[in-house]
This record gives C-alpha cells, structure tokens and sequence, in this order.
C-alpha cells in the first residue's frame, strides 16, 4: 500500500479536571495527531510524548523534528506490503519508540480500512467489551479522595488506581481500603521511590492491593527485582518496559508479576503484542495503560487490548472523564465497568474536523 501524504496537526486540549501525579499537576494536555492518507483513506494516531522528558525521554519538539525529517519521509518512500514491513524499515532508529509508533499505529489503521476489517481482529483479539478501572490524580485531602473514589465505584468502574508520592501514601490506602474493604485497589508512584524506601512501600501490603505500580526509576530493573524480594504484593511496571526485550529480562529476574502495557511506549501494536506474548509465556498478566489520550489514542489502545492476556482492568475509561469535548466524533464511554470495542473498520473513530480547526496550535504536512 502506498502513502501518499501525511499530515501531522497539534492541538491542545483542556482537561476537566485537575490531574496531580508525582510528575507534579497537569491541567491540559498537547496531543500530536497523525493522518496518514492513501488510496483515498485514511490512518490515525496520536502521539503520547510530553513537551518535557518527565515520564520518558521523548519530548514534543524532538518527536515532531524525527517525524518531518525522517520517518514520515521514509513512510511515503514506497510500496508498503504490510504494517510489519513498515515497522521494519523504523528498526534500525534506536529509541524514539513514541514518535515510530505514531508512525506504525496510523498506518495499522489505514491498512485495516483499506481491508474493510476492524483492527482488533487483524490483531488477533478475541473480546468485544473490556474491564475498565480508573486512574485517579493526588486528591486535595482525604476526604475528597475517598469521595472520588466512592463516586467511580458507583459508576461501575472495576479497579481504583490511586497516584502515591513520598509522604502521600500509606495514609491515603489505608482510608480508602477502611471506607471500600472489597474494591480492587492498585498504586502507581511514578518511579518516586528508592531502594532505601522499601519499609515504606511494604507498609502497603497489608492493604490488599493488586499491585504496586512503578515505584522505583523509570529505567532500573534490578533495582525493582530487589524491591520485589521484600514484598508480598506484586510489582507492576510502566516505564521501564519499552519492549519485548525489557519484558522478558524483567520477568526472568523477578522484577514484576504484572505489567502495563502502552502501545505507543514500546512502539505500536507490533511490538505491544509481542510483549502481551511474553508475558503470557510467563503466565503473567497484562493491562492496558493509558496517558490520557484523545479519542485517537483511546481507539487504538481498546482495539489492542481485546488480545487474550488483557485480563486486569486497564485505564481505557470514559473519554467524558477526561474532556468536555473529544477530537472524534464517536463516544467512547464505559457501561458498568465495560468499554466496548468500536465497531467498523480501523479503530472504529472519525475525526471531529470543525473542533480539530479550533483547538490548533500548529502541525506540518509531508508529501501530497
């Protein structure tokens, strides 16, 4: 399949509320969108990177220089056979896994239009509608968490995910777990922790959580398989794994009994299967991450999460947690603790093209 022009357009969303973690406090988020264009049809992604490297490396601006001058050059360079051929050809840029899978994710659903099939069954999913939990910012108080706990429980939502922070922890699981004793609870620290605060973290085991989320450095496996030994409840890691690889090795050595899985942080729905199957080889579970995506983004992580091991509650929550209004057109909305996969082909969403227009802050085109 041949692309013929790709357009990259930056808008700039508002969130609905006030979102803390222990990267600090995020209000809006800036979303690089991808429209990859060929055989009049279209392909979407969005990018996940951060105007700043505060959760990985990649940032916004080194994203978008990547995309213009490199690989979208190279994407509209020829004949595609398939996404794994595309896929290839980004292999041998080390790193920069979020700017190659804006690249690979759009044109994943451009090539599953192009077929007149849904993405989840090109990647071999098995389910129409997924567990969801929430994930929830670091509340003012404690009693305003254990207020927006209460109200997700009542819309349904299956696991409660509470941000921690030194200093803003054991107290805070303790009440939750005092006024909710059967909701399923996990944490994620956002790499805040050290080794040296292990007595700290295993203070949390006997609050009955899931797991216990990325508490040490955003790039140390070893350091987490050590942590591990003096836990009782499993770790969990997000950023340190961006690929198959790092899945397998931090498995092997005992560093995580679970883990989140980001499309667009180990590269697309490629490279994102790949570390399902590891983890599956190993009898572990996986979930679907998320960081705070548009509609785009949304799509693409449900269609991805209906493979098999999907068998935790992941973060694709109701768009209308997030936004007042999404950049497409169709609802993605959770029923009871369900999300439904869209249906039709691609990712199943259309762009919001008059909203798009006003929420702009900049973009580029390469070729047509």
């Amino acid at each position: 399949m041949k692309i013929t022009e790709a357009e990259v357009i930056i808008v700039e969303l508002p969130l609905k509320f006030r979102f803390e973690t222990s990267f600090g406090v995020q209000t809006s988020r800036i979303v690089p969108l991808l429209i990859l264009r060929g055989d009049g049809l279209e392909g979407y992604s969005e990018g996940v990177m951060t105007p700043l490297p505060r959760y990985r490396e990649e940032t916004i601006a080194g994203a978008m220089d990547l995309l213009q001058r490199v690989f979208l050059p190279l994407a509209l360079e020829r004949d595609w056979a398939n996404p794994e051929e595309l896929a290839a050809a980004l292999a041998p840029y080390r790193g920069n896994q979020m700017a190659k899978a804006m690249v690979e994710m759009a044109f994943w659903d451009l090539w599953a239009r192009y077929l007149e099939e849904p993405l989840w069954k090109l990647l071999g999913g098995v389910r129409q509608e997924l567990p969801v939990g929430v994930s929830l910012g670091v509340q003012k108080s404690l009693e305003e968490t254990i207020a927006t706990v209460g109200r997700h429980l009542e819309q349904g939502y299956r696991r409660i995910k509470l941000k921690i922070k030194p200093g803003w922890d054991v107290q805070v699981v303790a009440a939750v777990r005092q006024a909710f004793p059967d909701a399923h609870l996990t944490v994620d620290a956002n790499s805040a922790y050290t080794l040296a605060q292990a007595r700290n973290l295993a203070a949390l085991d006997q609050y009955g959580l899931d797991y216990i989320e990325q508490p040490l450095e955003f790039d140390d496996i070893l350091d987490h398989a050590e942590l591990q030994k003096k836990l009782q409840t499993p770790i969990c890691l997000d950023e340190s794994i961006t690929s198959a690889r790092s899945a397998r090795q931090a498995l092997a050595v005992g560093a995580a009994g679970v883990i989140n899985v980001k499309v667009a942080r180990v590269g697309g729905h490629l490279e994102a299967r790949r570390v399902h199957d590891v983890a599956l080889s190993f009898g572990r579970p996986v979930w679907m991450g998320g960081m705070l995506e548009t509609g785009v983004g949304r799509a693409h992580n449900i269609q991805a999460a209906t493979l098999a091991n999907y068998v935790l509650p992941g973060d694709t929550s109701s768009a209308s947690r997030y936004w007042e209004k999404d950049v497409v057109n169709e609802p993605l909305e959770a029923t009871g603790g369900l999300m439904p996969v869209p249906s039709g082909p691609g990712i199943g969403v259309s762009l919001d093209w008059d909203y798009i227009g006003k929420i702009r802050v900049g973009g580029f085109s390469v070729g047509g």
